[in-house]
């Protein structure tokens, strides 16, 4: 199997005046806004790092249902938050780490148990492997 998203970009404009705008393949996101002030000031849009995180907390908590299931659990819900790090590195700039906090409610599973599915599913999805940086995990269960 193999598939192949997309998404796009235009930009008009220097770094610190321009603005973009992201449109997905799916339509979820339609000339979406982001810039410098969305990416470094807190003005509304989007910016790379949020997207990644929202790319990582719904491939991993995918990942983790998926393997929830084949071992016969019945998962009631599953939330989690990333937050990833971008961080002034040397001359640049750099994600320097994306923590996942889950709180999930597993029949049948105490933290201990949830944690080390969790890790595994940690490992396993396609954006961790995608991404370079350390990867931390918070469990809660209930």
């Amino acid at each position: 199997m193999r598939i192949v998203r997309s998404a796009t970009v235009t930009w008009t404009g220097g770094m610190k005046d321009g603005v973009g705008a992201v449109s997905t393949q799916s339509g979820a996101l339609y000339g979406y806004p982001y810039g410098f002030g969305s990416r470094f000031e807190g003005v509304q849009g989007t910016n790379p790092e949020e997207l990644i995180a929202a790319a990582h907390a719904s491939c991993f908590t995918m990942a983790l249902a998926m393997m929830l299931a084949k071992s016969n659990f019945s998962v009631e819900k599953l939330e989690t938050e990333a937050r990833v790090t971008l961080e002034s590195v040397g001359d640049g700039f750099a994600i320097t780490s994306s923590h996942l906090k889950l709180s999930g409610h597993v029949a049948g599973l105490d933290v201990e148990g949830l944690t080390a599915i969790a890790n595994q599913a940690k490992a396993g999805c396609p954006v961790s492997k995608a991404l370079n940086t350390e990867i931390a995990l918070e469990v809660t269960a209930g």
